[in-house]
C-alpha cells in the first residue's frame, strides 16, 4: 500500500546538526522523518521558499534535462528502509516507454517538487517508523538507537519547519 505525502518542511537534528526532511501523510495522521544531506536540504529549501538562482543547480539541471527529453515524472516513491538507509524510485514516462530510476529519497523529492510530481511512501517504510500508543518501536537497542528513539519521541509539531536551511 502506498501513502500519498506532502513535504511539511525541514528541521535540524540538534544532536548532529543534520537536516531532516519531514513528510506528512496527506489523508492520515503521521509523518515520516528522513535524515538528508545539507546540499539536498538546500535544494529542497530553495523550492519550498521559491528561491531561483541565476544558474541552474544540480536538481534544476536534471529537471531541465527531463523536460528537454520530453520525459514526465508523475510520481516518486520512498520504497524501502534497510539498515537506517531509505531508498526511492522515480517513475518516468517517455513517449514510447516507461521506466524507473533508482534514487536517494532526497534527490527524488527535490526533483518531484520541481516537476510537481506526486510523492508516496510505501507501507513497509511506514510500518518501520510507526508510533503505537505514543511509544516508538525501537529495532536498534544500541545507545545510538535509543538516543534517536528518544529524540523522535520528543519532537513536537512546532519543531517541523521552524529551521531554515
Amino acid at each position: 500500500m502506498l501513502h500519498e505525502m506532502t513535504v511539511a518542511g525541514l528541521a535540524i537534528d540538534p544532536n548532529s546538526n543534520a537536516p531532516i526532511l519531514i513528510l506528512n501523510a496527506r489523508d492520515e495522521e503521521f509523518s515520516v522523518p528522513i535524515w538528508i544531506g545539507l546540499t539536498e536540504a538546500a535544494s529542497i529549501a530553495s523550492v519550498l521558499q521559491n528561491i531561483e538562482f541565476e544558474r541552474p543547480m544540480t536538481h534544476d539541471l536534471f529537471k531541465n534535462f527531463i523536460e528537454q527529453a520530453e520525459i514526465t515524472v508523475p510520481r516518486i516513491e520512498v520504497c524501502d528502509l534497510q539498515n537506517n538507509t531509505f531508498y526511492a524510485k522515480m517513475y518516468c514516462k517517455a513517449e514510447d516507454r516507461e521506466f524507473i530510476v533508482d534514487s536517494r529519497p532526497s534527490d527524488a523529492i527535490a526533483i518531484a517538487l520541481r516537476l510537481k510530481a506526486d510523492i508516496y511512501v510505501d507501507d513497509t517504510v511506514v510500518q518501520q517508523l510507526k508510533v503505537k500508543n505514543g511509544e516508538y518501536e525501537v529495532e536498534d537497542d544500541s545507545d545510538q538507537g535509543q538516543k534517536w528513539a528518544e529524540y523522535l519521541q520528543n519532537l513536537s509539531p512546532e519543531d517541523f519547519g521552524k529551521y531554515k536551511v
